[in-house]
């Protein structure tokens, strides 16, 4: 199945009204990645102000950092040339392509907190990475203890009893204790330079058969800890290795192309504001090669801890990120449809093609492929200083 890319069915509904910005490859002697911004159709080259964008986003007022820095910024190419070069297979190497939206900001990720995924997790565990186990699992489970979950405050006194009920009942779950109990799941999801954008291939390891994606909104916070705006995630996940053994998580959450970010970055400025992360409704689509079409959707109203609580206990006075950090939320979607038999619910297939949507920042696109299949992630940190050296990037104010 092909991806195609173009502004219809990339950009926000608003187009390009907010402002986004992103990161491009662009062609030259050496050719290297370079900070992107969306102006009408066209994009625009900013690596004469920012050679990353974490430089950028530490600016104190990036928005009007980017104002300024637009005026004298290049038109690198149009838009929709470079939606259209973006797709591996579809790439000419001589001309702009986009790639994930970060470079040296932190990866992480947050687990466990929509009461229907903190229930899945739970499901997973007991299974031991079983997907025939999970549907018996799942309905004893919610009988005990679904309907608990939904009203309860993460730390709350009200949290606090029901787990010692639980515990009573022999219900209780490391999952139950980060979803509901005072202190949020946080871990590294992926490496700085890791991830991969829209239009790009997502891996799985070739020894999961349970396994799905995970719809995220993704936070952009800076190195004070503010919040600055935001973009979608893909946290593709392996329920059956993460089912056996929650040391297993590394296993399950940080492969080859495993995290998905795009495609821009919206910052916050009058058009987008955390309010709207707050009420903001994602859809994903799995379209597979077998005619599987999987179609959900999920709101992050439902969310148990709010965007500023998940984001202070990942950066705090106890732990600092200089070059800032991106951070998965979690999701609510775990899907259980039943694709091969009837009670083995839902896994990827090579190929699928998964869309990632949302009004506010547009749709992010990936092709499902084994993680050992995938291109190989080369380019580092290491790699990304010599080549901004090479370009004479790095001295630039």
């Amino acid at each position: 199945m092909d991806i195609t890319l173009t502004s219809a069915n990339v950009l926000p509904v608003d187009g390009s009204a907010g402002t986004l910005i992103g990161r491009a490859w662009v062609p030259g002697n050496p050719a290297g990645p370079s900070v992107v911004l969306v102006s009408g159709k066209d994009l625009k080259d900013l690596s004469g102000s920012f050679a990353t964008m974490s430089k950028l986003l530490a600016e104190a007022d990036p928005v009007a950092a980017l104002r300024a820095a637009a005026v004298k910024a290049p038109v690198l190419c149009s838009l929709d040339d470079c939606l259209a070069n973006t797709p591996p297979d579809k790439r000419d190497a001589s001309k702009p392509y986009l790639l994930a939206p970060t470079d040296l900001q932190a990866i992480k990720a947050c687990g466990v907190t929509f009461a229907a995924s903190m229930l899945e997790r739970v499901i997973e565990e007991r299974a031991k990475g079983d997907p025939t186990a999970a549907d018996g699992i799942r309905q004893v489970i919610a009988k005990e203890i679904g309907g608990d979950l939904r009203r309860i405050k993460p730390g709350s006194p009200e949290a606090e009893k029901l787990k010692q009920a639980l515990i009573e009942r022999n219900m209780w779950s490391q999952y139950l204790e980060v979803g509901i109990g005072p202190y949020a799941e946080v871990f590294t999801k992926s490496q700085p330079m890791s991830a991969v954008g829209t239009g790009a291939d997502v891996g799985i390891h070739p020894e999961s058969s349970w396994n799905n994606p995970e719809p995220e909104i993704v936070l952009v916070i800076n190195p004070r800890g503010e919040i600055v705006g935001a973009t979608l995630g893909n946290d593709v996940n392996l329920r059956d290795f993460e089912g056996r053994s929650a040391l297993l998580l590394g296993r399950a959450k940080d492969n080859n192309a495993s995290a998905a970010l795009g495609p821009f970055i919206r910052l916050f400025d009058a058009t987008f504001t955390v309010d709207h992360l707050r009420q903001a409704e994602l859809s994903v689509k799995v379209a597979g090669l077998d005619q599987f079409v999987l179609d959900d959707k999920s709101s992050m109203n439902q969310i148990s801890r709010d965007v500023t609580d998940l984001a202070g206990q990942t950066l705090s006075k106890n732990h600092q990120y200089p070059d800032g950090l991106v951070l998965y939320v979690g999701t609510m979607f775990a899907p259980v449809k039943d694709r091969n038999a009837p009670g083995m619910g839902f896994t990827h297939k090579i190929g699928d093609i998964v869309t990632i949507a949302t009004p506010q920042l547009g749709a992010l696109v990936n092709r499902v492929r084994y993680t050992n299949e995938v291109a190989p992630w080369t380019f580092g940190t290491g790699a990304l200083m010599e080549n901004l050296a090479q370009r004479g990037l790095l001295a630039r104010k």
